[in-house]
């Protein structure tokens, strides 16, 4: 049976876009459901301010009658400006057990990607670092938090099958929450702190708290990820967005901030409980009771997932990482995890994935991006 690939063009064709991958995923344990109130902000071009600064295709995978696969093609206009770069990329892809499937809709998003000229084909990647990025390929099966995909091992394959090589590996710690810190830990933080003595640890327990912080926070982020792998920076309108949604998901308590003698932020960690366990019992609808399910998961769960962290430039080497780990690591123990998972690392970023291991953690799970010449696509 032919395989015809349709551009989503009408509401009902984004609809089925979005609950594609419930269908797909049925029968898998790991996998957790999106927030569906949140996609459809995400995909929607008018409430989406990402969507000013790209280029962008949805497709849709049918064989017969029956929808098979879906993907994105994204071509970030702004990173790319940035870093001098002429990429196009490709996200949110599934698709069941189907190379066929699979090489139709890679070979619809390199065939659009041509006409904007452009060098490589690189994916899975969205907008930024920040939306869910590369496909797992090591620890199906491990637990999947929020913004991470969570494929299946032939998505990978394939890839690898149709000549696209690794463009970027990611990595992610499991760090195991000990009863106590332990007494070289404890003096690292007196030492940092002995060093830092103008410096002030400022944690928050409400919300309320916590909002005069969110826009200095998402700035410094701008600041300190600058030369990340696929990092685009927020613009204002654009920290709103992102500020509205996450913090009704977000405990106060596990976001720590850093302030110099004169009040300036100069660094930031934010961690959040899973809620994993609560995603999936609503089934991604938070509406009208699903929302209770997810805060009930969060009061339960034993696993913190950093989410985000920055020190300013010129205070980086004086101990502001264990600064924050430490009070991190503090809050964890007291309200009783057990484990935390570290969230994506590049591969290559050494500086954060030694503090992690000083923290005894250990590499459970890897992802990695790939990339394709377009010139070499028929």
């Amino acid at each position: 049976m032919n395989i015809e690939i349709r551009e989503v063009l009408t509401k009902k064709d984004l609809r089925s876009f979005i609950f594609l991958p419930e269908k797909i995923h049925k029968n898998h344990v790991n996998w957790v459901y999106p927030i569906y109130m949140d996609d459809f902000i995400f995909f929607n071009s008018k409430k989406n301010k990402a969507f000013d600064h790209s280029e962008t295709i949805l497709y849709l995978a049918y064989k017969g009658t029956e929808l098979v696969g879906r993907i994105m093609g994204i071509i970030e206009k702004r990173y790319n400006k940035i870093n001098n770069e002429n990429d196009a990329r490709f996200a949110f892809m599934e698709t069941y057990e189907n190379k066929e499937v699979f090489e139709a809709l890679i070979n619809a998003v390199a065939k659009w990607a041509k006409q904007f000229s452009c060098d490589n084909l690189v994916g899975p990647l969205g907008f930024s670092d920040k939306d869910p990025q590369g496909f797992l390929v090591e620890g199906f099966d491990k637990p999947v938090v929020i913004s991470s995909n969570a494929n299946f091992h032939y998505m990978p394959q394939y890839l690898s099958e149709l000549g696209f090589e690794p463009k970027k590996n990611l990595v992610v710690y499991n760090i195991k929450v000990p009863d106590k810190l332990p007494e070289f830990y404890e003096a690292i933080y007196k030492r940092a702190m002995q060093n830092g003595k103008n410096l002030k640890i400022i944690e928050f327990k409400t919300k309320r708290e916590l909002k005069p912080y969110i826009k200095p926070v998402l700035t410094l982020l701008n600041e300190t990820f600058t030369n990340l792998y696929a990092f685009s920076p927020f613009e204002d309108y654009e920290m709103d967005d992102f500020a509205n949604r996450y913090i009704f998901i977000l405990d106060p308590e596990f976001i720590k901030v850093i302030e110099d003698g004169k009040g300036n932020l100069v660094a930031f960690i934010i961690a959040m409980p899973d809620i994993g366990d609560g995603v999936r019992k609503a089934k991604g609808r938070m509406i009208p009771f699903g929302i209770f399910k997810v805060l009930a998961a969060q009061k339960r769960t034993n696993m913190l997932t950093l989410l985000l962290g920055g020190i300013k430039e010129e205070y980086r080497g004086k101990g502001l990482d264990v600064i924050l780990g430490y009070h991190t690591i503090k809050t964890a123990i007291k309200k009783g995890f057990e484990f935390i998972d570290s969230h994506l690392e590049l591969e290559e970023n050494l500086k954060v994935r030694a503090e992690m291991e000083r923290m005894g953690g250990k590499v459970y799970k890897r992802f990695r991006i790939f990339t394709k010449s377009l010139e070499s696509f028929q």
